[in-house]
């Protein structure tokens, strides 16, 4: 066995439960603490300056600087007794991960003396250097300067010995160079947008939020296996080897007794989690051995966002604190369950109703079907941008297996209300209703809530699944910003709910009644919208044969997707809703072409790297031996006993030298290929590239690799293998 596999076995083995220790039984004794929560400010703040805090929260808009002083001085008080010294603008750069720049509060006096300071100014804005972060070209790396602004809507909160203070990120011209600002646009359009629609149910609707719960799977693995495995360390997954004997096939793992050593990682974090305010509620083993399952409680999107982003570094803390690593690499393993981050979506107003739940009443539940059917429009215009949104080098891995949606976007109803949008369908007609017709249609669809309590199964094969009172989006992986899928399903509702209104309008003036108004605008789009609505198996090839027959579009290659966010429907929903210009739309196309071709460029470098000066040496090795081995029973066999007894020796020494030669060739080639990518300057061409002709060649050296590895003796392999990986902690 080589050293630093027995190193880290070793280490492992001699590993204890970290010790946790929770300040009180009752979570509520803590919760929030670390948070400038409502709590916080009307401690620490006057009346007028929590009034303009509270009101540009809820209604948006700035607040004035003479204002913002006055919150900056009670934010400073609050943080200085919970023994802060420093301060950051916390923000989500396009770099799939949040950046922070800290500052001491300590400044020079009037009299030169050393004193705390911590302006409006400095609350509200910041000039971070913007050169060394993806622009796709917005900005050049002479032209430093970006902004960082507050983001009202989201607590400032403490992490160690820093007050961090969310806020967008923007170039000096003012294009969003973040997640957030967009993020932000979308859904400040669909609250437009909806409120429109919600106006010919209730006219007391006067604003509408986004609500998002999001479920987090991840992987844990002892540190020192981790650090055995270079390609983990460097690029999130194991770039070779095949699986274990036994890894999830008896679905043991799924929901199972929780090993100790995690619990007490869960316990911590949810301790870390609870006082920063992210209402973490749900924990679980997940089906593939050492995968595990946390979700919170549904919040504001925004919010439900940034607390996502602050849990993902949270997690990598704690976990070190446990000797795990935690990986949210959408596919570590290959043939196991990969990891998503189900975003679980719906709308609510405020006068306390969920648009997407059936309501009490027939006029509530047609405002239901009203929502439903507009997000149905929604995902099948813009089914190439909700790709886009989502299918990233990493996330590529994960989908189409292993309970993973495949890459065909289809939305999952259930039965009934599906057999319910049919109905509509039928009964609507060409010609004005009768009384009688409408009472019909109407009482129907008052029977919706008995209807679909316990009849909206789950489809894991779905990409969009209606589960009861909101859709899940569940093709988002595990280690994305949500804001990437959450803008762009905002985005394209809100054109959606823009144009059903338009189309309604338009019926009333003619002279139709409202409700049949409604009722003939949501047959058209029920019927248009069918192709995308699909209650199947979404892994079969015959789905794949009909989705093709329905127009639907089933694009796996990353850069192609990435291509459609410049198509005329991604543009009419970002552009069109005012969530992006067009520059910071294809400055957004660049970037994510450019971190395509980045991450399969560091994979190729990695598995060169352990092929040539890791696994062909072992392999030499072994065929030596063997070589020894065939030489010695020449030595002391007749001719006809040795042909017998080494001849399958004499074989597995050529199939060693047949892949060793394979590899050699396959690497040297591989590497030529990145150097010719290299050369394209276009982001777009450059990613194609690479998708066509390095990531071949990374599929062949890992199956000479695998083959490599089938025929060498498991104790002379270098690298701790998938079973050693896969345990239960």
């Amino acid at each position: 066995m080589s050293t630093i596999r027995f190193q880290a076995l070793t280490e492992l083995l001699s590993r204890v439960p970290k010790e946790v220790h929770l300040p009180s039984n009752k979570v509520t004794d803590y919760y929030g603490d670390l948070v400038f929560n409502t709590d916080s400010m009307r401690k620490y703040l006057s009346k007028e300056a929590f009034k303009a805090v509270m009101d540009a929260n809820q209604n948006g808009g700035a607040i004035e600087r003479k204002m913002a002083s006055g919150v900056a001085a009670g934010m400073k008080a609050w943080a200085i007794e919970n023994r802060v010294t420093h301060y950051t603008h916390w923000f989500q750069p396009l770099t799939d991960g949040t950046a922070e720049k800290h500052d001491g509060f300590i400044d020079f006096g009037d009299g030169g003396h050393m004193i705390e300071n911590f302006s409006g100014d400095l609350l509200t804005q910041q000039e971070p250097d913007a050169s060394s972060f993806p622009s796709g070209g917005i900005r050049q790396t002479f032209e430093a300067r970006g902004y960082t602004a507050w983001d009202v809507s989201s607590p400032a909160f403490i992490v160690g010995t820093t007050l961090c203070i969310p806020t967008i990120f923007i170039s000096y011209t003012g294009e969003a160079l973040d997640y957030k600002a967009p993020l932000l646009k979308a859904l400040a359009a669909v609250d437009e947008a909806a409120v429109g629609v919600c106006q010919y149910f209730d006219k007391n609707v006067t604003k509408v939020h986004t609500n998002l719960g999001w479920e987090q799977e991840y992987f844990l693995i002892d540190e020192a296996l981790y650090q055995a495995r270079p390609d983990l360390v460097l690029t999130g997954r194991t770039l070779m080897g095949h699986s274990s004997s036994k890894d999830q096939q008896l679905d043991d793992h799924y929901f199972g007794s929780i090993p100790e050593r995690v619990t007490n990682f869960m316990m911590e974090l949810e301790l870390e989690c609870h006082k920063l305010g992210i209402p973490v509620k749900t924990r679980h083993n997940e089906v593939a051995p050492s995968q595990f399952e946390l979700a919170p409680i549904y919040e504001e999107a925004n919010l439900a966002n940034d607390h996502n982003q602050l849990l993902m570094d949270v997690m990598k803390k704690v976990a070190r604190h446990h000797k795990f690593r935690v990986l949210f690499h959408e596919k570590p393993f290959a043939g196991i369950n990969g990891s998503g981050k189900h975003n679980n979506w719906s709308l609510g107003t405020d006068t306390g109703v969920v648009l997407l739940a059936p309501g009490k009443n027939p006029k509530a539940n047609i405002q239901f079907l009203c929502f439903v059917v507009n997000t149905l429009m929604a995902v099948f215009k813009n089914q190439d941008l909700l790709r886009a949104s989502i299918l990233t080098a990493s996330n590529s891995h994960r989908l189409g297996a292993n309970e993973a949606p495949p890459s065909i976007m289809s939305v999952f109803l259930g039965d009934e209300v599906s057999k319910m949008l049919d109905r509509i369908v039928e009964e609507v007609g060409e010609r004005k209703m009768t009384p009688d017709e409408k009472t019909a249609l109407k009482l129907g669809i008052g029977r919706i809530p008995e209807i679909i309590l316990d009849n909206t199964d789950r489809n894991r094969t779905s990409p969009f699944a209606f589960t009861g009172n909101r859709f899940e989006f569940r093709a988002v992986g595990s280690s994305s910003n949500n804001a990437a899928a959450i803008t762009a399903l905002n985005a394209a509702v809100a054109v959606q709910l823009h144009e059903f209104k338009a189309s309604v309008d338009f019926l009333i003036e003619e002279g139709i009644k409202k409700d049949e108004a409604i009722f003939q605008v949501m047959k058209k789009m029920i019927i248009e919208s069918k192709p995308i609505r699909f209650n199947g198996d979404g892994y079969s090839d015959n789905w794949v044969l009909e989705a093709a027959e329905r127009g639907l579009t089933n694009i796996n290659s990353v850069p192609e997707s990435t291509s459609k966010y410049l198509d005329s429907a991604a543009r009419n929903a970002l552009v069109g809703s005012g969530v992006m210009t067009e520059k910071e739309l294809e400055a957004r196309v660049e970037v994510e072409m450019e971190k395509f071709t980045k991450k399969i460029q560091i994979e190729s470098r990695v598995l060169g790297d352990l092929a040539i000066n890791h696994i062909v040496p072992v392999a030499v090795a072994y065929q030596t031996k063997l070589i020894r081995n065939v030489q010695g029973l020449r030595d002391i066999f007749t001719n006809s006993e040795f042909e017998e007894l080494a001849g399958a020796r004499k074989n597995l020494i050529k199939q060693i030298s047949s892949h060793i030669s394979a590899i050699k060739a396959l690497v040297k080639a591989m590497v030529e290929a990145r150097k010719e990518c290299n050369l394209i300057e276009d982001a777009t061409e450059s990613a194609y590239a690479y998708d066509k002709n390095v990531c071949h060649y990374l599929e062949d050296i890992r199956y000479h690799i695998d083959k490599l590895e089938l025929i060498v003796d498991n104790e002379m392999w270098p690298l701790p293998k998938y079973r050693e990986l896969l345990f239960n902690n």
